[in-house]
């Protein structure tokens, strides 16, 4: 059984998967209270499911880029599981959480997370054998400069607002923004995602692993 937690945005989930069946997933959106609520949503989900933590094998957390406080949050609740339980962590980058909640499609994809200031945070992918792969680096953008880098039909996925909606519609031929159920980060991915890398023996060390930060993402695309 692996646990997967997301705290990277004021959206917040949980996962519970045994690499077969997702036996619990929760999304919710909290007023910054991530201190007070992911310790406690943890706990709710095991007794929900009736899991004893000694069944856990893995804990899986979203890596970034977010909220400096948020991901530094998620990281300390997991990384305290990892050595309580004497289990391995495993992080994985917030955009890939929400790249591969979308079929697998010949045309390229860029998801794009909040990044403050109306921008975003974004990431190009394409499609590989069983997961969406990661091309060249982050990059920070907004729904107008990537409205007008897109010259081929490619998926937009992630955290749009309306008005961001529409600036991307102007190029619908282009910009094929997925739908709102399609633009959740869910944590059920994320824990499917930690559980190939685990069942790989891909692991990280709990001591070093660290967030995505925005400020070590490029303004400019690479």
């Amino acid at each position: 059984m692996i646990l997967a937690m997301d705290t990277s945005t004021q959206w917040m989930g949980l996962a519970l998967f045994d690499g077969w069946q997702i036996f619990y997933e929760k999304m919710w959106r909290t007023n910054r209270q991530h201190t007070v609520e992911l310790v406690p949503a943890v706990q709710t989900a095991m007794e929900e499911t009736g899991i004893e933590k000694s069944a856990l094998r893995a804990v899986a957390v979203a890596l970034g880029p977010g909220s400096f406080t948020s991901l530094r949050i998620g990281l300390s609740v997991a990384k305290g599981l990892s050595l309580a339980l004497h289990i391995p962590v495993i992080g994985v980058p917030s955009l890939d959480i929400i790249a591969n909640g979308l079929e697998l499609s010949d045309k390229p994809l860029i998801a794009v997370l909040k990044a403050g200031r109306g921008r975003w945070a974004a990431q190009r992918y394409q499609s590989g054998d069983e997961e969406w792969e990661p091309q060249g680096n982050l990059f920070i953008t907004t729904a107008l400069e990537l409205e007008q880098i897109i010259t081929s039909p490619t998926i937009i996925c992630g955290e749009i607002e309306e008005e961001e909606l529409r600036v991307l519609k102007r190029r619908w031929r282009n910009a094929l923004v997925a739908s709102p159920a399609h633009n959740l980060r869910r944590p059920a991915v994320l824990a499917e995602l930690a559980w190939r890398k685990f069942k790989e023996g891909c692991v990280d060390n709990a001591a070093s692993l660290a967030p995505i930060y925005l400020h070590k993402v490029s303004s400019a695309e690479a």
